[in-house]
């Protein structure tokens, strides 16, 4: 170690360590520019100048080493004066007009021009005449706001190892860019953002970022964008690497349901994903399919959370994704738990409400399985009533009853004979039992289970299938693929329609339509309906399944106060899942309606932690069951890395699926999968740079 004197304040140091790390790290403010922590020091903004004693003239403290009676002065007139005259140097080629730049206000040359104070004069003012690119995905770069501090090539260089970034030159101007001149993308750059992140100014900045969210979240916004807040980059990397255990369980961290999740998760994540900016979006859920089909659970069996008894005794209402997913926390969290499905098997929706075809329904009962070994108790064929009464034998009641009562809009002809509710129709396929539909069926709906229930009619023998929907095609709530999957299937889809009348006498005859112009939503959620005039037309069918939304199978002879649509109200839908009754507690679908399974999930581990709080736990759910791994940053290059194509799974055609529940969706196949996860930008990484030491970051003052 070397004891070294700053400003009259005594240090102790490892020997070597570069003064201006070593008085920052200690809160001795050194002004600088072109210093980063992360970086290899390079001394060119000379605005990190010091004194040694004994030493003649100045020199920078981020190239100083400390040596063991060094004594420094950071504040003399003459350090001053160097610093103005660095400082105007600085300036001369640098845009005036700061109010104008993206970056005002969070910008370390500006915080330097307030602490060296104001300028006596400025050099006169040059043009660098740089043309702002902004043909790149992700990032603007506008070189006219360029100090050469070099601290984007360092990262691209130094931390990161792409080596994109370099010195050129335009005539008599030194600029950084790629060599010839290339785009991004042609020039192999990983688009990491490291560049963006070091820039001490507006030169290099996001040109898609979410202002609105915290920074952590908008620089990965796929793990922002999942309702379980996932740790995606983490368990992408462990595919990338091959470690398939470890990427199950950094899942597991967060969700009970990994391979259910990599089958049929609605991956809102990709939709956020920024990799899409480039090319195409990560598959993030096959990639997670894929490590959790081969998980054999090393990483995490055994090994999670498991706090002592705690005698509360907790009842959960309803075994579908948000009720498993409860139980299983409030278990681990040291309550005793009795979950009661009132259907023969627990699962919910993901039992009785999505296909076997897309869902085997060996993953839900394997998964369901693990929440059953943790200790949790579950009772099948159980309907609950009456919830109030649980009160008399449990401390706390929990009603995850989702929603499995179908809608039925309020139109002609909606009590024909032929006429089904798509809860109904899914569950009694699912268990094998008479549907009630014909050869011709109409699907009135445009969301995913509208499609389940048509692509479901067609696995049972319908002959012809049609889907209507009020929606145009290109904001349809199905996803695409279900869309596309669907039509190759012979389904006929019809979107932007009104649904004018069911016809026929006792029996469905069919349905009238029109076409739809626009439509928009009322305060009240209400549509508002622009119809083409002289569109009216007619289709043909024998069954009618209305595919319109779902609803909890819930009345007011229950004891809780209900709300809109049947749902059970809370006192917050986020915060505060506390019902009418003291005691009573609800989550996933049967407080907000029909939405997705990770929503159930989140919903579910929202409401663990809410119950455990009320029992006198501190609400703690979180665990760790991956090995805490750190990122290398040296990414390295990948030629071509802009370009990478997408890895698509592997789906049976049209003629081999259409007519069995069989499985067909065979994911990305071995030779794929980690080409796959290596097409991810790691977003991630950007976080591990350091925060910059900026003057309003200490104590002092330039007065002090």
């Amino acid at each position: 170690m070397a004891v070294i004197t700053i400003d009259g304040i005594r240090l102790e140091v490892p020997d070597n360590k570069n003064v201006l790390d070593a008085a920052l790290e200690n809160g001795i403010y050194i002004p600088h520019l072109c210093h980063h922590k992360d970086l290899n020091p390079l001394g060119s903004c000379r605005m990190c100048i010091v004194e040694v004693e004994g030493q003649e003239g100045v020199v920078t403290s981020c190239t100083l080493k400390a040596k063991d009676g060094m004594t420094i002065r950071t504040k003399t007139p003459e350090i001053e004066r160097l610093r103005m005259l660095a400082l105007e140097l600085l300036l001369a080629g640098h845009p005036e007009d700061c109010s104008t730049c993206p970056k005002y206000g969070n910008c370390e040359l500006q915080m330097l021009i307030q602490y060296i104070g104001p300028k006596t004069g400025r050099l006169k003012l040059r043009t660098k005449g740089f043309k702002a690119e902004e043909g790149n995905p992700l990032i603007l770069h506008d070189m006219n706001r360029c100090v050469l501090c070099g601290r984007c090539v360092r990262a691209c260089n130094e931390l990161r190892g792409v080596k994109v970034l370099q010195y050129q030159k335009k005539e008599l101007e030194t600029y950084v860019g790629t060599l010839h001149n290339k785009l991004l993308k042609d020039a192999d750059c990983r688009f990491c953002g490291a560049c963006a992140e070091v820039c001490p100014t507006g030169t290099i900045r996001d040109k898609v970022i979410n202002s609105e969210v915290k920074k952590e979240d908008a620089v990965v916004p796929c793990r922002h964008a999942c309702p379980a807040h996932t740790d995606i980059p983490r368990y992408i990397r462990h595919v990338k690497n091959g470690e398939y255990d470890e990427a199950a369980a950094v899942i597991r961290e967060k969700v009970p349901f990994p391979r259910a999740l990599g089958y049929i998760c609605t991956h809102v994540c990709e939709l956020e994903c920024k990799r899409k900016e480039v090319s195409e979006a990560m598959s993030i859920r096959d990639i997670k399919r894929y490590a959790a089909d081969h998980d054999t659970g090393s990483c995490w069996k055994g090994k999670g959370k498991q706090l002592a008894d705690t005698g509360k005794k907790v009842c959960v209402v309803g075994g579908g994704p948000a009720g498993l997913t409860a139980a299983y926390y409030l278990r681990k969290q040291g309550h005793t738990v009795t979950l009661k499905e009132a259907l023969p098997t627990v699962g919910g929706m993901m039992s009785y409400g999505i296909p076997s075809y897309r869902l085997p329904r060996e993953i839900i009962a394997e998964e369901a399985a693990v929440i059953e070994a943790a200790g949790v108790k579950i009772e099948v064929n159980t309907k609950v009533e009456k919830p109030v009464d649980l009160l008399k034998e449990y401390d706390a009641v929990l009603m995850t009853i989702g929603g499995h009562k179908g809608v039925r809009l309020p139109m002609e002809g909606n009590d024909l004979e032929g006429v089904v509710l798509n809860a109904d129709f899914l569950r009694n396929a699912s268990m094998g039992k008479e549907t009630g539909i014909g050869k011709r069926i109409i699907v009135l709906g445009g969301g995913n289970v509208a499609f389940d229930c048509a692509r479901t009619a067609k696995r049972l023998g319908a002959e012809e299938i049609h889907l209507a929907c009020l929606e145009a095609r290109d904001v349809m709530t199905a996803d695409d693929e279900e869309i596309e999957q669907a039509q190759e299937e012979g389904i006929f889809v019809h979107p932007a329609q009104t649904f004018e009348r069911i016809t026929g006498t006792d029996h469905v005859t069919g349905v009238d339509f029109m076409n739809v112009e626009s439509f928009t939503f009322d305060e009240n959620r209400r549509a508002i309906i622009q119809k083409e005039e002289g569109s009216e037309h007619h289709i043909e069918g024998d069954t009618v399944i209305f595919a319109v939304g779902q609803r909890p199978d819930i009345t007011e002879e229950a004891g809780l106060e209900l709300g809109r649509a049947n749902s059970i109200a809370v006192k917050d839908m986020e915060t505060n899942k506390a019902t009418s009754v003291e005691g009573i507690f609800a989550a996933g679908d049967a407080i907000y309606g029909t939405k997705s399974v990770i929503m159930a999930i989140q919903s579910g581990r929202e409401a663990a932690s809410e119950v455990d709080r009320y029992l006198g736990g501190d609400g703690d759910i979180s665990e760790v069951l991956a090995p805490v791994q750190e990122a290398d940053p040296f990414i390295g290059q990948c030629p071509g890395f802009g370009y990478l194509e997408k890895k698509h799974t592997q789906v049976d055609g049209p003629e081999k699926r259409s007519d069995n529940f069989n499985l067909f969706d065979h994911g990305i196949c071995d030779g794929d999968i980690c080409a796959e996860a290596g097409r991810c930008l790691q977003c991630d990484l950007r976080l591990k740079i350091s925060k910059p030491s900026l003057w309003g970051d200490f104590s002092e003052s330039k007065e002090a």
